[in-house]
Protein backbone atom coordinates (compact mmCIF):
# COMPACT_ATOMS: atom_id res chain seq x y z
CA UNK A 1 0.00 0.00 0.00
CA UNK A 2 0.84 3.18 -0.52
CA UNK A 3 -0.23 7.08 -1.12
CA UNK A 4 -1.06 8.57 -4.22
CA UNK A 5 -0.77 12.49 -4.43
CA UNK A 6 -3.72 13.27 -7.11
CA UNK A 7 -3.91 16.40 -9.30
CA UNK A 8 -7.32 17.98 -10.76
CA UNK A 9 -7.79 20.79 -13.19
CA UNK A 10 -11.21 22.51 -12.95
CA UNK A 11 -11.91 26.56 -13.46
CA UNK A 12 -8.26 27.24 -14.47
CA UNK A 13 -7.16 26.34 -10.76
CA UNK A 14 -5.42 23.35 -9.80
CA UNK A 15 -6.38 21.29 -6.75
CA UNK A 16 -4.72 18.49 -4.98
CA UNK A 17 -5.75 15.83 -3.10
CA UNK A 18 -4.03 12.23 -1.74
CA UNK A 19 -5.74 8.88 -1.81
CA UNK A 20 -4.69 5.44 0.18
CA UNK A 21 -3.76 3.25 -2.96
CA UNK A 22 -3.31 -0.78 -2.50
CA UNK A 23 -1.26 -2.66 -5.58
CA UNK A 24 -2.83 -6.32 -6.37
CA UNK A 25 -1.63 -9.16 -8.34
CA UNK A 26 -3.84 -10.62 -11.35
CA UNK A 27 -4.19 -13.05 -14.30
CA UNK A 28 -3.41 -10.25 -16.57
CA UNK A 29 -0.19 -8.66 -14.27
CA UNK A 30 -0.07 -6.70 -11.29
CA UNK A 31 -3.19 -3.31 -10.83
CA UNK A 32 -3.95 -0.82 -8.42
CA UNK A 33 -6.90 0.27 -6.76
CA UNK A 34 -8.14 2.70 -4.14
CA UNK A 35 -8.76 1.87 -0.84
CA UNK A 36 -9.64 5.34 0.60
CA UNK A 37 -10.20 9.34 -0.43
CA UNK A 38 -7.93 11.07 2.06
CA UNK A 39 -8.09 14.62 1.08
CA UNK A 40 -5.33 16.73 1.24
CA UNK A 41 -2.18 15.52 3.55
CA UNK A 42 1.25 16.53 4.33
CA UNK A 43 2.77 17.77 1.11
CA UNK A 44 5.60 19.18 0.14
CA UNK A 45 3.29 22.87 0.05
CA UNK A 46 3.84 24.80 3.27
CA UNK A 47 -0.13 25.69 3.12
CA UNK A 48 -0.38 21.78 3.19
CA UNK A 49 1.26 21.01 6.23
CA UNK A 50 -1.21 23.24 7.81
CA UNK A 51 -3.04 21.05 11.00
CA UNK A 52 -5.61 20.69 13.48
CA UNK A 53 -3.31 22.44 16.11
CA UNK A 54 -3.25 25.93 13.58
CA UNK A 55 -7.07 26.09 13.78
CA UNK A 56 -6.61 29.88 15.30
CA UNK A 57 -4.51 31.00 12.68
CA UNK A 58 -6.31 29.36 9.70
CA UNK A 59 -9.52 30.75 11.10
CA UNK A 60 -7.48 34.04 11.01
CA UNK A 61 -6.92 33.70 7.41
CA UNK A 62 -2.98 33.20 8.23
CA UNK A 63 -1.22 30.70 6.17
CA UNK A 64 0.73 28.40 8.15
CA UNK A 65 4.26 29.55 6.36
CA UNK A 66 3.01 32.92 8.14
CA UNK A 67 3.09 31.68 11.88
CA UNK A 68 5.04 33.51 14.40
CA UNK A 69 7.90 32.48 15.81
CA UNK A 70 7.35 31.18 19.51
CA UNK A 71 7.96 32.46 22.79
CA UNK A 72 11.67 31.84 22.71
CA UNK A 73 12.27 33.26 19.22
CA UNK A 74 12.58 29.90 17.78
CA UNK A 75 11.05 29.49 14.54
CA UNK A 76 7.65 27.34 14.21
CA UNK A 77 8.03 23.29 14.66
CA UNK A 78 7.92 21.94 10.57
CA UNK A 79 5.81 19.27 9.77
CA UNK A 80 6.78 15.77 11.04
CA UNK A 81 8.74 13.37 8.33
CA UNK A 82 6.27 10.75 6.55
CA UNK A 83 5.51 7.50 8.53
CA UNK A 84 5.03 4.68 6.37
CA UNK A 85 3.15 1.25 7.94
CA UNK A 86 1.78 -1.49 6.41
CA UNK A 87 -2.16 -1.63 7.39
CA UNK A 88 -4.63 -4.29 7.33
CA UNK A 89 -7.24 -3.25 4.59
CA UNK A 90 -9.74 -5.09 5.85
CA UNK A 91 -9.73 -3.39 9.15
CA UNK A 92 -10.14 -0.05 7.67
CA UNK A 93 -13.15 2.20 8.99
CA UNK A 94 -14.35 4.95 9.87
CA UNK A 95 -15.96 6.66 13.03
CA UNK A 96 -17.24 9.68 14.42
CA UNK A 97 -18.12 11.67 11.53
CA UNK A 98 -19.36 15.20 12.84
CA UNK A 99 -20.10 18.35 10.79
CA UNK A 100 -17.08 20.52 9.88
CA UNK A 101 -18.13 23.17 7.44
CA UNK A 102 -20.80 25.26 8.55
CA UNK A 103 -19.32 25.60 11.72
CA UNK A 104 -15.55 26.36 10.90
CA UNK A 105 -17.36 28.81 8.42
CA UNK A 106 -19.35 30.67 11.37
CA UNK A 107 -16.18 30.69 13.63
CA UNK A 108 -14.31 32.22 10.69
CA UNK A 109 -16.55 34.92 10.91
CA UNK A 110 -16.78 35.17 14.63
CA UNK A 111 -13.31 35.88 14.70
CA UNK A 112 -13.54 38.22 11.60
CA UNK A 113 -15.70 40.55 13.68
CA UNK A 114 -13.01 40.52 16.45
CA UNK A 115 -15.79 39.04 19.03
CA UNK A 116 -13.32 36.74 20.37
CA UNK A 117 -11.16 39.35 21.59
CA UNK A 118 -13.71 41.77 22.18
CA UNK A 119 -15.26 39.10 24.43
CA UNK A 120 -12.11 37.92 26.17
CA UNK A 121 -11.37 41.94 27.38
CA UNK A 122 -14.63 42.50 28.31
CA UNK A 123 -15.97 38.71 30.05
CA UNK A 124 -13.36 38.35 33.20
CA UNK A 125 -12.13 34.70 33.40
CA UNK A 126 -13.02 33.31 36.74
CA UNK A 127 -13.63 29.60 38.28
CA UNK A 128 -15.85 28.53 35.54
CA UNK A 129 -14.73 25.43 33.63
CA UNK A 130 -15.48 26.89 30.11
CA UNK A 131 -14.88 30.83 29.86
CA UNK A 132 -17.80 32.87 29.23
CA UNK A 133 -16.33 34.27 26.23
CA UNK A 134 -16.54 30.56 24.51
CA UNK A 135 -19.66 29.97 25.68
CA UNK A 136 -21.29 33.24 23.67
CA UNK A 137 -19.11 31.59 20.51
CA UNK A 138 -20.68 28.65 21.02
CA UNK A 139 -24.50 30.45 21.37
CA UNK A 140 -23.85 32.67 18.26
CA UNK A 141 -22.64 29.49 16.11
CA UNK A 142 -25.42 28.04 16.92
CA UNK A 143 -27.66 30.44 16.25
CA UNK A 144 -26.04 31.06 12.89
CA UNK A 145 -26.66 27.55 12.23
CA UNK A 146 -30.13 27.69 12.67
CA UNK A 147 -30.27 26.01 16.08
CA UNK A 148 -33.59 26.73 17.88
CA UNK A 149 -33.36 27.13 21.11
CA UNK A 150 -30.07 26.54 23.86
CA UNK A 151 -31.61 23.18 24.95
CA UNK A 152 -31.89 21.79 20.91
CA UNK A 153 -28.17 23.27 20.66
CA UNK A 154 -27.07 21.56 24.09
CA UNK A 155 -29.05 17.69 23.99
CA UNK A 156 -28.49 17.02 20.31
CA UNK A 157 -26.35 19.85 18.00
CA UNK A 158 -23.42 20.72 19.52
CA UNK A 159 -22.42 16.65 19.49
CA UNK A 160 -23.49 16.26 16.41
CA UNK A 161 -20.56 19.07 14.98
CA UNK A 162 -16.60 19.63 15.24
CA UNK A 163 -16.85 22.35 17.69
CA UNK A 164 -15.43 19.79 20.47
CA UNK A 165 -12.50 19.90 17.94
CA UNK A 166 -12.53 23.15 16.89
CA UNK A 167 -12.63 25.02 20.19
CA UNK A 168 -11.63 22.43 22.73
CA UNK A 169 -14.86 22.12 24.63
CA UNK A 170 -15.72 18.84 24.70
CA UNK A 171 -20.18 17.78 24.67
CA UNK A 172 -20.43 17.13 28.28
CA UNK A 173 -19.32 20.55 29.22
CA UNK A 174 -21.90 22.20 27.06
CA UNK A 175 -25.53 21.97 28.31
CA UNK A 176 -28.38 23.95 28.79
CA UNK A 177 -27.87 26.10 32.36
CA UNK A 178 -24.07 27.13 31.38
CA UNK A 179 -26.07 28.31 27.95
CA UNK A 180 -28.31 30.11 29.87
CA UNK A 181 -25.64 31.79 32.46
CA UNK A 182 -23.62 32.50 28.99
CA UNK A 183 -26.95 34.53 28.33
CA UNK A 184 -26.60 36.09 31.25
CA UNK A 185 -23.05 37.35 31.10
CA UNK A 186 -23.59 38.51 27.90
CA UNK A 187 -26.29 40.68 27.58
CA UNK A 188 -24.56 43.27 30.07
CA UNK A 189 -22.20 44.10 26.82
CA UNK A 190 -24.94 45.49 24.77
CA UNK A 191 -24.26 49.06 24.73
CA UNK A 192 -20.15 47.97 24.55
CA UNK A 193 -20.98 45.68 21.57
CA UNK A 194 -22.59 48.31 19.66
CA UNK A 195 -19.66 50.15 19.86
CA UNK A 196 -17.14 46.89 18.56
CA UNK A 197 -19.38 46.11 15.68
CA UNK A 198 -18.99 49.84 14.52
CA UNK A 199 -15.40 50.13 14.37
CA UNK A 200 -15.37 46.86 12.70
CA UNK A 201 -17.46 47.50 10.19
CA UNK A 202 -15.81 50.69 9.73
CA UNK A 203 -12.22 48.63 9.64
CA UNK A 204 -13.59 46.35 7.66
CA UNK A 205 -15.78 47.10 4.94
CA UNK A 206 -15.14 50.98 5.33
CA UNK A 207 -18.62 51.71 6.21
CA UNK A 208 -19.83 55.22 7.13
CA UNK A 209 -22.82 56.22 9.26
CA UNK A 210 -24.61 59.37 8.07
CA UNK A 211 -27.74 57.31 6.49
CA UNK A 212 -29.02 54.93 8.73
CA UNK A 213 -32.60 52.85 7.73
CA UNK A 214 -35.21 52.43 10.53
CA UNK A 215 -37.57 49.92 11.19
CA UNK A 216 -39.72 47.80 13.25
CA UNK A 217 -40.40 43.65 13.45
CA UNK A 218 -42.04 41.74 15.89
CA UNK A 219 -41.85 38.25 17.28
CA UNK A 220 -43.59 35.85 19.28
CA UNK A 221 -43.63 33.42 22.10
CA UNK A 222 -44.60 30.11 23.09
CA UNK A 223 -45.59 30.35 26.38
CA UNK A 224 -47.72 32.77 29.06
CA UNK A 225 -45.04 34.83 29.91
CA UNK A 226 -45.89 35.78 32.93
CA UNK A 227 -42.93 36.96 33.97
CA UNK A 228 -41.90 39.21 31.11
CA UNK A 229 -43.68 42.77 31.58
CA UNK A 230 -42.80 43.47 27.70
CA UNK A 231 -44.44 40.21 26.57
CA UNK A 232 -48.16 41.97 25.03
CA UNK A 233 -50.65 40.85 22.75
CA UNK A 234 -50.64 43.48 19.56
CA UNK A 235 -50.32 43.72 16.05
CA UNK A 236 -48.61 40.84 14.38
CA UNK A 237 -46.79 40.55 11.79
CA UNK A 238 -46.33 36.73 12.14
CA UNK A 239 -49.99 36.27 11.63
CA UNK A 240 -50.07 35.19 15.42
CA UNK A 241 -52.34 38.03 16.95
CA UNK A 242 -53.36 34.85 19.36
CA UNK A 243 -50.22 34.86 21.32
CA UNK A 244 -47.59 37.50 22.99
CA UNK A 245 -45.00 39.24 21.74
CA UNK A 246 -42.17 41.92 21.99
CA UNK A 247 -41.44 44.47 19.43
CA UNK A 248 -38.00 45.03 18.04
CA UNK A 249 -36.85 48.16 16.45
CA UNK A 250 -33.49 47.82 13.79
CA UNK A 251 -30.99 49.89 12.94
CA UNK A 252 -28.80 48.76 10.07
CA UNK A 253 -26.57 50.74 7.16
CA UNK A 254 -27.27 50.75 3.54
CA UNK A 255 -25.25 47.46 2.69
CA UNK A 256 -27.43 45.87 5.35
CA UNK A 257 -24.96 45.98 8.51
CA UNK A 258 -26.83 45.75 11.78
CA UNK A 259 -25.82 48.45 13.92
CA UNK A 260 -28.37 48.69 17.23
CA UNK A 261 -30.89 47.51 18.43
CA UNK A 262 -34.24 48.26 20.92
CA UNK A 263 -36.70 45.66 22.42
CA UNK A 264 -39.91 47.60 23.01
CA UNK A 265 -43.43 46.18 24.57
CA UNK A 266 -45.62 43.73 22.23
CA UNK A 267 -48.26 46.74 21.84
CA UNK A 268 -46.16 49.66 21.66
CA UNK A 269 -47.24 51.35 18.27
CA UNK A 270 -44.58 51.80 15.87
CA UNK A 271 -44.65 55.64 15.75
CA UNK A 272 -44.21 56.23 19.05
CA UNK A 273 -40.67 54.18 19.00
CA UNK A 274 -38.75 57.20 16.40
CA UNK A 275 -37.70 59.43 19.41
CA UNK A 276 -35.84 56.44 20.88
CA UNK A 277 -33.92 55.03 18.46
CA UNK A 278 -33.09 58.47 17.24
CA UNK A 279 -31.69 59.17 20.78
CA UNK A 280 -29.66 56.19 21.09
CA UNK A 281 -27.93 56.52 18.10
CA UNK A 282 -27.55 60.23 18.86
CA UNK A 283 -25.98 58.91 22.69
CA UNK A 284 -24.02 56.21 20.74
CA UNK A 285 -22.31 58.25 18.14
CA UNK A 286 -22.85 61.42 18.48
CA UNK A 287 -25.35 64.25 17.25
CA UNK A 288 -25.03 64.62 13.61
CA UNK A 289 -27.22 65.59 10.06
CA UNK A 290 -28.01 62.10 9.37
CA UNK A 291 -30.06 60.85 7.05
CA UNK A 292 -33.06 58.92 8.22
CA UNK A 293 -35.00 56.54 6.32
CA UNK A 294 -38.21 55.12 7.65
CA UNK A 295 -41.20 53.25 6.39
CA UNK A 296 -45.09 55.00 6.14
CA UNK A 297 -45.92 53.59 9.77
CA UNK A 298 -43.20 55.44 11.50
CA UNK A 299 -44.24 59.21 10.20
CA UNK A 300 -46.25 61.40 12.10
CA UNK A 301 -46.20 65.35 12.02
CA UNK A 302 -44.76 64.96 15.75
CA UNK A 303 -41.69 62.60 14.70
CA UNK A 304 -41.23 64.58 11.89
CA UNK A 305 -40.99 68.02 13.91
CA UNK A 306 -38.67 66.30 16.54
CA UNK A 307 -36.02 65.21 13.69
CA UNK A 308 -36.22 68.77 11.84
CA UNK A 309 -35.13 69.50 15.58
CA UNK A 310 -32.06 67.69 15.62
CA UNK A 311 -30.96 68.74 12.74
CA UNK A 312 -31.51 65.54 11.43
CA UNK A 313 -32.31 65.06 7.21
CA UNK A 314 -35.10 62.39 6.05
CA UNK A 315 -37.18 60.46 3.78
CA UNK A 316 -39.92 58.76 4.57
CA UNK A 317 -42.92 56.98 2.97
CA UNK A 318 -46.65 58.65 3.78
CA UNK A 319 -49.71 57.14 3.78
CA UNK A 320 -51.51 56.32 0.62
CA UNK A 321 -53.96 59.12 1.05
CA UNK A 322 -51.90 61.91 0.54
CA UNK A 323 -51.44 60.91 -3.22
CA UNK A 324 -54.88 62.55 -4.09
CA UNK A 325 -53.26 66.27 -3.24
CA UNK A 326 -51.11 65.20 -6.51
CA UNK A 327 -53.55 64.29 -8.59
CA UNK A 328 -53.13 66.29 -11.66
CA UNK A 329 -48.88 65.60 -11.89
CA UNK A 330 -49.88 61.81 -11.45
CA UNK A 331 -51.79 62.32 -14.55
CA UNK A 332 -49.11 64.41 -16.21
CA UNK A 333 -47.21 62.59 -18.84
CA UNK A 334 -44.14 64.96 -18.93
CA UNK A 335 -41.08 65.31 -16.02
CA UNK A 336 -41.13 61.95 -15.31
CA UNK A 337 -37.65 60.03 -14.81
CA UNK A 338 -36.68 56.46 -15.14
CA UNK A 339 -34.98 54.96 -12.28
CA UNK A 340 -34.79 51.43 -13.52
CA UNK A 341 -36.86 49.70 -16.02
CA UNK A 342 -40.40 50.05 -14.80
CA UNK A 343 -39.60 52.77 -12.22
CA UNK A 344 -40.62 56.35 -12.82
CA UNK A 345 -40.05 59.34 -10.46
CA UNK A 346 -40.81 62.89 -10.24
CA UNK A 347 -39.98 65.38 -7.76
CA UNK A 348 -42.25 68.00 -6.83
CA UNK A 349 -42.72 71.24 -4.06
CA UNK A 350 -44.69 71.03 -0.97
CA UNK A 351 -48.29 71.83 -2.22
CA UNK A 352 -48.39 74.44 0.67
CA UNK A 353 -44.94 75.79 0.23
CA UNK A 354 -44.12 75.03 3.90
CA UNK A 355 -40.70 74.75 4.78
CA UNK A 356 -37.78 72.86 2.66
CA UNK A 357 -40.03 70.08 2.45
CA UNK A 358 -40.40 68.28 -1.06
CA UNK A 359 -42.18 65.16 -2.47
CA UNK A 360 -40.98 62.20 -4.94
CA UNK A 361 -43.86 61.23 -6.53
CA UNK A 362 -42.90 57.55 -7.99
CA UNK A 363 -44.60 55.16 -10.21
CA UNK A 364 -43.96 51.57 -10.49
CA UNK A 365 -44.96 49.58 -13.78
CA UNK A 366 -45.33 46.12 -11.97
CA UNK A 367 -46.74 47.14 -8.59
CA UNK A 368 -49.69 48.59 -10.93
CA UNK A 369 -49.63 45.33 -11.88
CA UNK A 370 -49.93 43.75 -9.32
CA UNK A 371 -52.56 46.27 -7.18
CA UNK A 372 -54.88 46.05 -10.30
CA UNK A 373 -55.11 42.16 -10.08
CA UNK A 374 -55.82 42.90 -6.22
CA UNK A 375 -58.70 45.22 -7.18
CA UNK A 376 -60.19 43.21 -9.68
CA UNK A 377 -60.16 39.81 -7.51
CA UNK A 378 -61.41 41.98 -4.61
CA UNK A 379 -64.05 43.97 -6.36
CA UNK A 380 -65.80 40.74 -8.13
CA UNK A 381 -65.68 38.75 -4.98
CA UNK A 382 -66.97 41.32 -2.90
CA UNK A 383 -70.02 42.46 -5.93
CA UNK A 384 -70.60 38.23 -5.83
CA UNK A 385 -71.26 38.45 -2.15
CA UNK A 386 -73.43 41.32 -1.93
CA UNK A 387 -75.59 40.16 -4.88
CA UNK A 388 -75.70 36.91 -3.25
CA UNK A 389 -76.60 38.57 0.12
CA UNK A 390 -79.34 40.73 -1.56
CA UNK A 391 -80.69 37.81 -3.60
CA UNK A 392 -81.10 36.07 -0.32
CA UNK A 393 -82.96 38.95 1.15
CA UNK A 394 -85.25 38.83 -1.74
CA UNK A 395 -86.48 35.32 -1.13
CA UNK A 396 -86.55 35.49 2.52
CA UNK A 397 -86.42 38.89 4.13
CA UNK A 398 -84.48 38.93 7.64
CA UNK A 399 -86.23 40.25 10.49
CA UNK A 400 -83.05 41.36 12.43
CA UNK A 401 -81.41 43.97 9.71
CA UNK A 402 -78.59 44.36 12.15
CA UNK A 403 -77.10 40.70 11.59
CA UNK A 404 -77.19 42.06 7.79
CA UNK A 405 -75.36 44.99 8.26
CA UNK A 406 -73.11 42.90 10.39
CA UNK A 407 -72.55 40.56 7.42
CA UNK A 408 -72.50 43.33 4.89
CA UNK A 409 -69.32 44.72 7.20
CA UNK A 410 -67.33 41.68 7.76
CA UNK A 411 -67.13 41.11 3.98
CA UNK A 412 -66.30 44.86 3.47
CA UNK A 413 -63.55 44.49 6.16
CA UNK A 414 -62.33 41.35 4.07
CA UNK A 415 -61.60 43.56 1.04
CA UNK A 416 -60.31 46.84 2.19
CA UNK A 417 -59.11 47.49 -1.52
CA UNK A 418 -61.95 47.59 -3.20
CA UNK A 419 -64.76 48.26 -0.33
CA UNK A 420 -64.60 52.35 -1.31
CA UNK A 421 -65.61 51.61 -4.48
CA UNK A 422 -69.18 50.32 -3.36
CA UNK A 423 -71.73 52.44 -1.52
CA UNK A 424 -74.86 49.84 0.10
CA UNK A 425 -77.65 50.36 1.73
CA UNK A 426 -80.15 47.78 3.29
CA UNK A 427 -83.44 48.15 1.90
CA UNK A 428 -86.06 47.93 5.02
CA UNK A 429 -89.73 47.35 5.12
CA UNK A 430 -91.77 46.33 8.29
CA UNK A 431 -89.07 46.42 10.44
CA UNK A 432 -87.34 43.63 7.70
CA UNK A 433 -84.50 43.96 5.33
CA UNK A 434 -85.49 42.74 2.22
CA UNK A 435 -82.54 43.62 -0.34
CA UNK A 436 -79.92 45.57 -0.90
CA UNK A 437 -79.32 49.06 -2.97
CA UNK A 438 -75.83 48.35 -4.29
CA UNK A 439 -74.07 51.41 -6.04
CA UNK A 440 -70.78 51.25 -7.53
CA UNK A 441 -68.84 54.72 -7.74
CA UNK A 442 -67.07 55.08 -11.40
CA UNK A 443 -65.54 58.52 -10.37
CA UNK A 444 -63.53 56.19 -7.22
CA UNK A 445 -63.04 53.49 -9.52
CA UNK A 446 -61.06 55.96 -11.71
CA UNK A 447 -59.08 57.14 -9.36
CA UNK A 448 -58.29 53.72 -8.13
CA UNK A 449 -56.78 53.03 -11.35
CA UNK A 450 -55.04 55.70 -11.63
CA UNK A 451 -53.48 55.77 -8.27
CA UNK A 452 -52.46 52.01 -8.89
CA UNK A 453 -48.52 51.08 -8.55
CA UNK A 454 -47.80 54.78 -7.21
CA UNK A 455 -46.51 55.76 -3.85
CA UNK A 456 -45.38 59.05 -2.62
CA UNK A 457 -42.38 59.55 -0.18
CA UNK A 458 -41.39 63.28 1.41
CA UNK A 459 -38.13 64.34 2.38
CA UNK A 460 -36.22 67.57 3.41
CA UNK A 461 -33.27 66.46 1.99
CA UNK A 462 -31.47 69.16 -0.37
CA UNK A 463 -30.63 66.63 -3.14
CA UNK A 464 -32.26 67.57 -6.32
CA UNK A 465 -32.06 64.18 -8.06
CA UNK A 466 -35.03 62.36 -7.59
CA UNK A 467 -33.54 59.45 -8.62
CA UNK A 468 -31.03 59.47 -5.73
CA UNK A 469 -33.38 60.17 -2.99
CA UNK A 470 -35.48 57.13 -4.50
CA UNK A 471 -32.86 54.78 -4.30
CA UNK A 472 -31.89 56.16 -0.75
CA UNK A 473 -35.70 55.35 0.36
CA UNK A 474 -35.43 52.04 -1.58
CA UNK A 475 -32.80 50.53 0.57
CA UNK A 476 -35.29 50.37 3.17
CA UNK A 477 -35.54 46.82 1.71
CA UNK A 478 -32.35 45.79 3.28
CA UNK A 479 -33.97 46.14 6.93
CA UNK A 480 -37.37 43.99 5.31
CA UNK A 481 -34.53 41.06 4.16
CA UNK A 482 -32.54 41.55 7.85
CA UNK A 483 -35.97 40.41 9.38
CA UNK A 484 -36.39 38.10 6.85
CA UNK A 485 -32.91 36.26 7.18
CA UNK A 486 -33.48 36.53 11.48
CA UNK A 487 -36.48 34.83 11.38
CA UNK A 488 -35.96 32.22 8.35
CA UNK A 489 -32.10 31.69 8.44
CA UNK A 490 -31.70 32.40 12.18
CA UNK A 491 -34.18 31.20 14.21
CA UNK A 492 -35.77 34.30 15.97
CA UNK A 493 -38.94 33.31 16.26
CA UNK A 494 -40.68 31.64 18.56
CA UNK A 495 -39.09 32.29 21.67
CA UNK A 496 -38.95 30.20 24.09
CA UNK A 497 -37.93 32.16 27.02
CA UNK A 498 -40.53 33.69 29.51
CA UNK A 499 -37.85 35.98 31.32
CA UNK A 500 -37.24 40.09 30.46
CA UNK A 501 -33.61 39.34 30.70
CA UNK A 502 -33.30 35.98 28.92
CA UNK A 503 -35.59 37.09 25.98
CA UNK A 504 -33.87 40.09 26.03
CA UNK A 505 -30.11 37.59 25.26
CA UNK A 506 -31.80 35.82 23.04
CA UNK A 507 -32.42 39.06 20.59
CA UNK A 508 -28.93 40.21 21.06
CA UNK A 509 -27.67 36.54 20.14
CA UNK A 510 -30.16 36.95 17.32
CA UNK A 511 -28.44 40.19 16.46
CA UNK A 512 -25.01 38.80 16.85
CA UNK A 513 -25.63 36.40 14.21
CA UNK A 514 -27.46 38.71 11.86
CA UNK A 515 -24.20 40.47 12.06
CA UNK A 516 -22.06 37.85 10.95
CA UNK A 517 -24.73 36.74 8.64
CA UNK A 518 -24.76 40.36 6.76
CA UNK A 519 -20.88 39.70 6.60
CA UNK A 520 -20.57 36.81 5.26
CA UNK A 521 -22.74 38.65 2.63
CA UNK A 522 -20.35 41.22 2.13
CA UNK A 523 -17.47 39.22 2.40
CA UNK A 524 -18.88 37.03 -0.81
CA UNK A 525 -19.49 40.52 -2.77
CA UNK A 526 -15.72 41.32 -2.32
CA UNK A 527 -14.95 38.65 -3.79
CA UNK A 528 -17.26 38.73 -7.17
CA UNK A 529 -19.16 36.13 -5.39
CA UNK A 530 -22.69 37.95 -5.49
CA UNK A 531 -24.72 37.59 -1.91
CA UNK A 532 -25.61 33.90 -2.01
CA UNK A 533 -24.96 33.66 1.64
CA UNK A 534 -27.53 30.61 2.27
CA UNK A 535 -26.10 28.74 -0.50
CA UNK A 536 -23.08 29.06 0.59
CA UNK A 537 -24.00 28.01 4.56
CA UNK A 538 -25.79 24.87 2.50
CA UNK A 539 -22.70 24.05 0.04
CA UNK A 540 -20.10 23.64 3.26
CA UNK A 541 -22.61 21.82 5.16
CA UNK A 542 -21.30 19.31 3.43
CA UNK A 543 -18.17 19.23 4.52
CA UNK A 544 -17.83 16.84 7.73
CA UNK A 545 -14.59 15.85 9.87
CA UNK A 546 -13.99 12.31 10.86
CA UNK A 547 -11.95 9.18 12.36
CA UNK A 548 -9.65 7.51 10.22
CA UNK A 549 -8.96 3.59 11.96
CA UNK A 550 -5.98 1.96 10.60
CA UNK A 551 -4.72 -1.39 11.88
CA UNK A 552 -1.31 -0.76 11.50
CA UNK A 553 1.41 -3.68 11.95
CA UNK A 554 3.31 -3.49 14.68
CA UNK A 555 1.84 -0.43 16.46
CA UNK A 556 -2.05 -1.96 16.34
CA UNK A 557 -4.84 0.42 15.91
CA UNK A 558 -4.21 4.02 15.22
CA UNK A 559 -6.87 6.73 15.03
CA UNK A 560 -6.56 9.81 12.57
CA UNK A 561 -8.76 12.75 12.67
CA UNK A 562 -9.62 14.21 9.28
CA UNK A 563 -11.67 16.49 7.40
CA UNK A 564 -13.07 15.25 4.15
CA UNK A 565 -12.24 15.92 0.85
CA UNK A 566 -14.67 19.29 0.32
CA UNK A 567 -16.71 18.31 -3.42
CA UNK A 568 -15.71 20.67 -6.45
CA UNK A 569 -18.02 23.55 -5.55
CA UNK A 570 -17.55 23.77 -1.46
CA UNK A 571 -13.67 23.95 -2.83
CA UNK A 572 -14.07 26.89 -5.04
CA UNK A 573 -15.79 28.72 -2.51
CA UNK A 574 -13.21 27.78 0.35
CA UNK A 575 -10.82 28.38 -2.74
CA UNK A 576 -12.18 32.17 -3.37
CA UNK A 577 -12.93 33.11 0.14
CA UNK A 578 -9.42 32.30 1.02
CA UNK A 579 -10.24 29.71 3.81
CA UNK A 580 -8.03 27.20 4.58
CA UNK A 581 -8.94 23.64 6.01
CA UNK A 582 -6.80 21.50 8.44
CA UNK A 583 -4.78 19.90 5.72
CA UNK A 584 -2.58 17.16 8.39
CA UNK A 585 -4.06 14.70 9.99
CA UNK A 586 -4.29 14.41 14.06
CA UNK A 587 -3.20 11.17 15.86
CA UNK A 588 -5.79 10.50 18.40
CA UNK A 589 -4.67 7.43 19.85
CA UNK A 590 -2.73 4.40 19.19
CA UNK A 591 -4.41 1.31 21.10
CA UNK A 592 -1.14 -0.38 21.44
CA UNK A 593 0.90 2.20 23.24
CA UNK A 594 -2.29 2.95 25.57
CA UNK A 595 -2.65 -0.90 25.99
CA UNK A 596 0.91 -1.08 26.92
CA UNK A 597 0.57 1.54 30.05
Amino acid sequence: MFLRRNRRQKNGQQYEYWSLVESYRTERGPRQRVVATLGKLPGLDEDERAGWEEIARLLDGMPYSEAPEDLFGLPSVPAPPPQWAQVDLSRVRVERVRQFGQVYLALALWRRLGMHDFLAAHLQRGREQVDWATVAAILCVGRFCAQASELALSERWYGQTALDDLLGVGGDAVYDNRLYRGLDALLPLREALFGHLKERYESLFGTRFEFLLYDITSTYFEGQCMRNPQAQRGYSRDQRPGCKQVCIGLVVTPEGLPLAYEVFDGNRADVTTVEEIVDLMEEKYGAAERIWAMDRGMVSEENLDYLREKRALYIVGTPKGRLKRFEEQLLEKEDWQEVEPGVEVKLLPHPDGEGNERYVLCRSRARHEKEAAMLRGQQGRLRARLEQIDASLRKKPARRPEVIERRIGKWLGRNTAAEKLFSVEVLIENGCAVGLRIVEDPGKLDWAQAAQGAYLLRTNCTEEDPRKLWHWYIQLTEVEDAFRTSKGDLGLRPVFHQKQDRVQAHIMVCFLALAMWRTLELWLKAKAMGDTARQVVQELGTIHSMDLLLTVRDRGETRLRIVGKPEALAADLLATMGLKLPARPKIIENVVEKTHR
